[in-house]
């Protein structure tokens, strides 16, 4: 699975794809303080980083795909945030 909770941390891994996004709404829901690790997430559809931003979540981690750690990213880490 794609989402994966261990304790309050929120695993996003391997291909999140759109189907995805209304999981990680409702654990972030649920509290929105949970963590959320994208160390092995390999592809993240717009949908799950429009639910991250939209809660500020505290979003940790390097994602191997190249693209992901350049672009996505930077954008989802707090402390790179501007708003």
């Amino acid at each position: 699975m794609s989402v994966r909770m261990e304790g309050q941390v929120i695993f996003l891994e391997d291909r999140c794809h759109v189907e995805q996004a209304e999981e990680l709404l409702l654990r972030l829901q649920e509290d929105p303080t949970r963590h959320v690790d994208i160390t092995g997430c390999r592809h993240l559809h717009s949908a799950l980083a429009q639910v991250l931003l939209s809660f500020a979540a505290r979003v940790s981690g390097e994602p191997a795909d190249p693209f992901l750690r350049r672009f996505v990213a930077p954008n989802l880490y707090p402390s790179e945030r501007t708003t």
